[in-house]
């Protein structure tokens, strides 16, 4: 792959180190800027306008890239300029007001209550009897009791832990009952942590040594709350992996998504709550417009008791 310009690498690393970006995120913003300084050609980064910007935009557009791939990358390509514009000394920021195409907004995929319950209580399975199961039925309890997004998850540590070596972003209180979390945008929020994931985590703290590495020295690993079998901190595609076959063994007839579960903590305390700001706080949504889509999603659940309860829902008149 093609090196970036300083000033893009110098983006990068900043957003890794002061502003402690995931190398996930890092990852999608490399390849973002990749896109860019290759869609402008001839171009230097200091002359690009708005139409480049649009004409960049809709190249990505009819080579068959959806719309949300496109606000994504835009959102990389602004952040940038956003930055380095006025280190430039350039009069405006090229991407500013260009939007991507519009798409249809999906509903998110959330399971029912009885899929749920379904799930995490292993439904035709044993209790969990390892310590990689209790691992697993940990994580999966923490995921749905305190909506968590997956990268929030793999975040989480024992304890707070701030040395010269390393500083914890999120963490557990058992004590308190809560998850400090560092979410999106750098803002951290306090989550709460219900009976049965506390009563899981407990579990997995009390069989965590077997994972431990003694032979690394790393001060990630050991804060770590939870950990693959090779002792170091658990990778999302881990999670991703273990969470799809324990729904295929409990019988599930749809794969399950670690957001799978953040959606349905979402779908379910609405349903229950009716207090979409609650809501709000608990995601870590900056905007709530973001949180609304879930009252779409809590009002199919509506249409589908009425169509199932009501005696003349769905009947066809008759002929």
């Amino acid at each position: 792959m093609q090196a970036l310009p300083s000033p893009m690498e110098e983006w990068l690393a900043l957003l890794g180190g002061q502003r402690r970006y995931s190398p996930h995120t890092l990852d999608g913003y490399r390849r973002d800027l990749h896109l860019l300084f290759a869609l402008l050609g001839d171009t230097p980064l200091q002359r690009a306008t708005a139409q480049d910007i649009r004409q960049a935009v809709a190249r990505m557009h009819a080579r068959g890239h959806h719309p949300k791939s496109l606000a994504r990358m835009l959102s990389a390509w602004r952040g940038f300029y956003g930055w380095w514009a006025p280190q430039a000394g350039l009069p405006i920021n090229p991407v500013h007001g260009v939007k991507p195409p519009r798409a249809a907004r999906g509903l998110p995929k959330a399971l029912s209550v009885d899929q749920t319950q379904s799930l995490l209580d292993r439904q035709g399975l044993p209790p969990p009897a390892n310590a990689e199961e209790w691992r697993d039925q940990a994580m999966f309890e923490v995921l749905y009791s305190s909506g968590l997004r997956l990268a929030e998850l793999v975040s989480l540590d024992r304890h707070p832990v701030r040395t010269a070596r390393y500083t914890s972003r999120s963490w557990i209180d058992l004590e308190s009952a809560d998850a400090i979390v560092l979410g999106k945008g750098g803002k951290t929020r306090a989550v709460p942590l219900g009976s049965k994931a506390i009563e899981a985590i407990t579990a997995w703290l009390g069989r965590r040594s077997e994972f431990e590495n003694r032979q690394v020295n790393d001060p990630d690993a050991d804060a770590a709350l939870f950990l693959g079998k090779r002792g170091a901190r658990i990778s999302p595609r881990v999670i991703q992996k273990q969470l799809g076959e324990l729904a295929v063994r409990a019988g599930l007839p749809v794969h399950v998504h670690p957001h799978s579960l953040r959606h349905s903590f979402a779908s379910h305390l609405l349903q229950s709550a009716q207090d979409l700001r609650a809501v709000q706080e608990l995601l870590g949504h900056a905007n709530i417009s973001t949180t609304q889509i879930y009252t779409k999603l809590d009002f199919q659940h509506l249409a589908a008791v009425y169509d199932q309860a009501h005696p003349r829902a769905g009947r066809k008149p008759d002929k």
